[in-house]
């Protein structure tokens, strides 16, 4: 997978509580809507329904063409042949997990709002890195908040891909988008849209070359 290339757009984060059917067919919407890769993030479900779900969404991302990226759970990632995983600053060291899942997965860490955390992650192996909470979110409303300016040092510093993550919305995206980063991290705004195909077009849609030019003549 051309990681530098491809991992660009909407990244769609799976929502917390809810059933193995229900989780698939957002996920299929969010796919076809144009969500380039999909993390599937639990922190409720038990080993067994992690499995079950983890398994779903595997197929339906292979047959989108989009990576299936696992958060915090490497024994998961390796169980299921996941694309990638995701680590936080307080989970296993990301060379550790390179070194146990090799060159070809992809390794995504969380920085929060520290440069110095993606430089050393970039360091470790990682392959993109996230900064947030970017807005007030509701996923985690006691998030550190990670301002714009970081956003475009993190771009003028990294030769890695940049996601941006935490109360991201159709109104404030553009925002992040004009900072350079590379994705965009969402859940509950689009996972909790009431059409969830045509809320991750609207996000897709930010990053068409076309829009990027209709803005900058603005």
């Amino acid at each position: 997978m051309a990681l530098r290339t491809e991992f660009r757009g909407l990244y769609a984060i799976t929502p917390d509580g809810i059933d193995t059917d229900a989780l698939g067919r957002k996920v299929s919407q969010a796919i076809s809507g144009g969500a380039r890769a999909v993390q599937y993030r639990s922190k409720s479900a038990d080993a067994a329904l992690r499995r079950e779900q983890g398994r779903a969404l595997l197929a339906l991302c292979r047959a989108g063409g989009v990576p299936l990226i696992v958060n915090d759970d490497l024994d998961l990632a390796e169980t299921l042949g996941a694309d990638g995983l995701h680590l936080g600053q307080g989970d296993m060291p990301l060379a550790s997990a390179r070194a146990r899942l090799g060159k070809q997965p992809i390794l995504g860490a969380s920085c929060y709002d520290r440069l110095e955390f993606a430089l050393a992650a970039c360091d470790a192996g990682a392959d993109y890195v996230a900064f947030g909470s970017a807005f007030p979110s509701g996923t985690k409303p006691g998030a550190t908040r990670a301002p714009l300016a970081l956003y475009r040092e993190a771009k003028s510093r990294l030769d890695c891909p940049i996601v941006a993550i935490g109360g991201i919305t159709s109104e404030n995206a553009q925002a992040l988008i004009e900072t350079g980063v590379d994705a965009i991290a969402v859940i509950g705004a689009l996972f909790g849209a009431p059409d969830v195909e045509r809320r991750a077009r609207e996000f897709a849609r930010m990053f068409s070359p076309h829009d990027l030019e209709k803005r900058s003549a603005v």
